[in-house]
């Protein structure tokens, strides 16, 4: 038999295969075998009955744990085997932790020793207390959203949430016995996380190719104001909606299924590896749209059985659990599943899954297919970033700041259908006909609108 996960052969003994069964300890067991060459045929030891009362004492002195050690006969020489339980907390070698992992034997820092510290210790990540942070200080901001999604979406009733800030905590066992928050609690709820967990913001930005960055933008405060600000970023500012009519009514085909967007958005919030401290990455272009973020799958999980049913083990159990509560993400691990279906009713293609053992990527590409439309659509959302930047460049004297966002919304529309009027602008920000054509007036003195006609049959046009 050659050696594997469980099985070591080594010609003599040396104490620094200690370290070898301080691995097999910390994995899943396994057996040493001294007097086997390396295709396990015996070769003999000379100082078997020396071995055989030094190997178990200086196992449990420098390593604390008590294991198996026999002695046998083969072809006339002797061999012992060494026989090593898995055990339940971390063993470690003089301060140092190995792990055994196929055939091979590693030696554990960094993030891989905080995962394995914590899974032997039954703890997760998400879990862990921070102290001094004063709870009574948080803002109302992230528990307003939670009372409210969590209502809106049947998780929770409306009596459920009626409760103060430290009791919603302690509902979500975001805790400690000592009333410390928990990491978890301090990702979900307070308005600046990153003071303690560097890191947990979201990056996108608009790629021209895969070097060239037209612009970009960041998103931070807490997990749960995450996704809405950044769902309204990516559909306002880095994608533009095609305009169609069905009959009268105004039909917008954004190049990306917005359901399934927001389902790749959330689980990457969720699930992400909060531990490596680097944001989630949101990449835009012309023609696909990818979200990137660090993870951790279960070691026994394959990338088939991310792809089909599955149960829901999640890395961050606290968070997730909070996501859940106020109905962001299901319980059921069907968050590839409602991908799908989403990218199905849409009519688009699934995306493609990028995955390893500690990053997961979702590509989508883009409904509209390098016909030009799709470069419309994205030159569009480039344009109007310029546009609402200009606008928000004019002083309040000349443009106050409901001025501004009225301004907005009509140029929205505008870089959509090509032009507006007085009374287009009007139906979209709800004035008057004459109000709208004072605020394109306006506009057209600052440069930021030119128009063509007569002064009551006036269009108004991008001054590019």
């Amino acid at each position: 038999m050659s050696e594997n996960q469980n099985i070591e052969y080594k010609e003599s003994w040396r104490d620094e295969y200690l370290k070898w069964i301080c691995g097999f300890a910390n994995a899943q067991g396994g057996k040493i075998y001294i007097g086997k060459d390396d295709r396990g045929k015996t070769c003999g030891l000379a100082n078997s009955k020396k071995l055989m009362e030094d190997i178990p004492n200086k196992i449990r002195n420098t390593l604390g744990i008590v294991v198996d050690v026999n002695l046998h006969t083969a072809d006339l020489s002797e061999y012992i085997e060494i026989i090593v339980e898995p055990q339940p907390y971390p063993i470690s070698y003089y301060g140092e932790y190995h792990y055994r992992s196929g055939a091979t034997k590693q030696q554990l820092t960094g993030q891989q020793l905080n995962q394995f510290l914590l899974k032997k210790t039954g703890l997760t990540w998400d879990s862990v207390p921070i102290s001094n942070i004063p709870i009574e200080k948080i803002r109302n901001d992230a528990f307003d959203i939670f009372k409210e999604q969590s209502v809106k979406n049947g998780r929770m009733s409306k009596e459920n949430v009626d409760i103060d800030n430290i009791e919603i905590l302690d509902s979500l066992n975001l805790i400690d016995e000592n009333n410390e928050l928990k990491r978890a609690g301090v990702l979900l709820f307070h308005h600046t996380p990153e003071k303690w967990v560097p890191g947990s913001f979201i990056k996108i930005a608009y790629f021209s190719s895969e070097s060239e960055i037209d612009y970009q933008d960041e998103i931070h405060g807490s997990l749960l104001s995450q996704p809405d600000k950044i769902m309204d970023l990516i559909f306002t500012k880095y994608l533009k909606a095609k305009i169609s009519y069905d009959g009268i009514t105004r039909v917008e085909n954004y190049p990306f299924p917005k359901p399934a967007v927001r389902e790749a958005v959330l689980n990457a919030i969720a699930h992400k590896n909060y531990a490596t401290l680097v944001p989630i990455q949101i990449r835009v272009y012309n023609d696909k749209l990818v979200v990137s973020n660090d993870c951790v799958f279960p070691e026994d999980w394959t990338v088939e059985d991310l792809m089909k049913q599955h149960k829901s083990r999640p890395y961050n159990p606290l968070i997730a659990n909070a996501f859940y509560r106020a109905g962001f993400i299901e319980s059921w691990g069907r968050g590839i599943q409602k991908i799908k279906e989403s990218c199905s009713v849409n009519n688009c293609e699934e995306p493609v899954y990028q995955v390893t053992k500690n990053d997961f990527t979702i590509i989508f590409e883009s409904v509209v297919k390098n016909n030009g439309d799709s470069l419309i659509l994205n030159e569009g959302s480039l344009i109007l970033s310029e546009v609402h930047s200009k606008i928000d460049d004019v002083p309040n004297e000349k443009l106050s700041d409901n001025e501004k966002k009225r301004l907005k919304l009509v140029i929205d529309e505008l870089v959509s259908i090509g032009f507006v009027n007085g009374s287009i602008a009007a139906e979209i920000i709800g004035v008057s006909a004459p109000t709208a054509r004072r605020l394109l007036s306006k506009s057209e003195k600052l440069d930021i609108l030119k128009s063509e006609g007569s002064t009551g049959n006036k269009k108004y046009f991008l001054n590019n």
